[in-house]
């Protein structure tokens, strides 16, 4: 819990009565490595807050190599299906952990609670969204303009951790190329 008010404590001044409201909601939750925190179809009811763990969203296909990775969130990001969230209303894909994962997270129902209660609260949910949005559109445009390899190298230099922890073969499918294509960039640009 100390990770998550320490986050917080960065993104606006936490007093000691909203602290305590938003402390009372929070619930831990741990998921084993390759487990679903969410599957597709499901509402999500969280948005969670990663203590330790990395955590992927997917679009899932039988053929486990033709499945689709949309994003990846790290320790002391959030996490969430936030458009399902949000509009409280079945997700159409999914989110896993692909490393043991903790998490704090707070229900739709509560949140909306802590939104009414406290100032935090608001801080949180608009500072959750605009780094969600800005991740989403900054893939949308590179999709638009770049190429693989311009995707790969812009990704090496942003997200650098991904490299350090994620497989090559969900990272090829987030720049949206087959694994042997991202083999054959690597080795171009060593």
């Amino acid at each position: 819990m100390n990770s998550f008010k320490k986050h917080i404590e960065k993104l606006s001044v936490l007093n000691p009565k909203d602290w305590e409201i938003v402390s009372k909601y929070l619930e831990k939750r741990v998921f084993s490595k390759k487990n679903k925190l969410l599957s597709i179809g499901q509402i999500e009811k969280y948005i969670s807050f990663i203590d330790t763990g990395v955590v992927r969203l997917l679009i899932p296909n039988e053929d486990e190599n033709k499945e689709i990775t949309i994003g990846f969130s790290f320790q002391n990001e959030f996490i969430s299906a936030y458009d399902s969230f949000v509009s409280q209303t079945k997700s159409y894909y999914e989110v896993e952990a692909l490393t043991n994962v903790s998490v704090w997270s707070i229900s739709y129902k509560n949140l909306e609670e802590i939104y009414k209660s406290t100032h935090i609260g608001n801080i949180i949910g608009r500072k959750s969204f605009e780094r969600l949005l800005l991740i989403k559109s900054k893939r949308e445009a590179s999709f638009l303009n770049e190429n693989a390899e311009q995707r790969y190298l812009n990704l090496f230099s942003e997200r650098p951790e991904l490299f350090k922890t994620i497989p090559l073969k969900y990272i090829a499918s987030y720049i949206g190329i087959t694994p042997q294509a991202l083999s054959r960039i690597r080795r171009r640009i060593s």
